[in-house]
């Protein structure tokens, strides 16, 4: 259960960030850094070899393969926001499927 609220409490920590970062940001030039810095570059690799994990994960996970292509091809667009909500809601039967 605590499990649960932390990963819920961290998706919506992210969605602040995310629309704190969009109200004062100035997402063109934090992009053409990200793509033009050797770390930036190494920061978006990061993050999407994340996701492809994630989708891994999830493709094992659930039984039906409609279910698990609903939730892996929003994730490079929503990012870990949605990683958050599958996360949530997966957590009980996760947990219950490693410790069988």
């Amino acid at each position: 259960m605590i499990l649960r609220l932390l990963t819920a409490l961290g998706g919506l920590g992210l969605g602040v960030l995310i629309v704190l970062a969009v109200s004062g940001g100035d997402f063109g030039a934090a992009g053409s850094w990200l793509m033009s810095d050797p770390w930036g570059r190494v920061t978006l690799f990061d993050l999407y070899l994340g996701f492809f994990f994630l989708a891994v994960i999830i493709a094992l996970f659930e039984r039906q393969g409609w279910r698990a292509a609903l939730w892996i091809i929003p994730l490079p667009v929503l990012g870990n926001i949605w990683a958050a909500v599958w996360l949530v809601l997966a957590l009980p039967e996760l947990t219950r499927r490693l410790r069988a």
